[in-house]
């Protein structure tokens, strides 16, 4: 990975796209709670797009790559998680944990080993598919924030999709949850009881944000190989698409080169693998879970070299 100086990151445009993105996405569900609720749905799918470039947005800010300045980064991501809601530090943490055990046991949701429950990998899976996964996050940053012993009990520990994540938090981080779950919680509060935000259609926006956010988790991890760092897709998407997601369609180069910020992930030199098709890739999801055919890789530790 080349330094800084040769990949900078764009910082002006950065703080740009996050005003941008949290106006449109707060215009968005002022309009809604104005209009008669059947406009909640159109505009739902215009908000579920606008969504994943925030997102993508607060993806950068967990690599530290969407401010140069660590405090405008964690300032401009919590702007981006207050949208979410979720509590950016939470997503940074977790976000890492995703890179150091990437296809591992602990993220294969994909495929089942001989004598997995697959009523659980089956209701995990299509939990993804469907929208259920980000109804986890929000509930989780206040799980975490304020009662985070209870994530090293029993069933938190034994299970494993969770048994690595919430190792990482530092007490730092624990204040800095507080601290962004309840501005989340206040920025809510004034929307709905002093800026006339209306429930129904704000879920409704949000139910199409989660459904076309978490379909999005998995697709370019869904099949690959069995490697943290190479078990990625890079996907064939439209040229807008690619300017939603900010160069996400690119996965497989940004987990090969996890501190490329977003504009140079399509630059053709980090492409060592041919791009797949977004729709076949995502209509396959739907046929479930496949019996596993490779071994798990080794967790990495976040200091590893190779995630440089």
């Amino acid at each position: 990975m080349s330094g800084e100086k040769d990949y900078p990151i764009p910082n002006r445009l950065n703080a740009l796209l996050v005003i941008l993105v949290f106006s449109l996405l707060l215009s968005l569900l002022l309009l809604a709670s104005l209009l008669p609720y059947w406009y909640s749905v159109p505009l739902g799918i215009v908000f579920s797009f606008v969504f994943l470039t925030n997102y993508a947005l607060m993806h950068e800010g967990s690599h530290q790559m969407l401010q140069s300045n660590p405090f405008l980064n964690w300032m401009f991501g919590a702007i981006t998680g207050s949208m979410f809601p979720a509590s950016f530090t939470m997503m940074q943490v977790t976000h890492i944990v995703h890179h150091c055990g990437n296809r591992t046991d602990h993220e294969m949701f994909d495929c089942y080993y001989e004598g997995d429950n697959l009523i659980v990998k089956y209701a995990q899976w299509y939990s993804i598919l469907l929208g259920l996964f980000w109804i986890i996050i929000p509930i989780g940053s206040v799980i975490i924030a304020f009662s985070h012993r209870i994530l090293h009990t029993k069933p938190f520990k034994n299970s494993r999709s969770s048994s690595i994540l919430f190792d990482d938090f530092s007490p730092g981080d624990l204040r800095k949850m507080k601290v962004e779950v309840l501005i989340a919680g206040v920025f809510y509060f004034c929307l709905f009881n002093f800026f006339g935000l209306e429930w129904i259609p704000t879920i409704i926006l949000f139910a199409c944000a989660a459904f076309n956010w978490s379909t999005r988790q998995y697709v370019t991890h869904a099949w690959s190989e069995r490697d943290v760092i190479n078990g990625a897709h890079n996907l064939k998407v439209s040229r807008i698409m690619k300017l939603i997601l900010l160069n996400g369609n690119w996965d497989l180069v940004h987990h090969q080169n996890s501190h490329l910020p977003w504009i140079y992930l399509s630059e053709k030199k980090f492409h060592t693998r041919e791009s797949i098709p977004f729709l076949s890739q995502y209509l396959s999801l739907w046929a479930g879970p496949r019996p596993a055919t490779q071994g798990s890789p080794e967790v990495l530790a976040p200091n590893d070299p190779v995630l440089k």
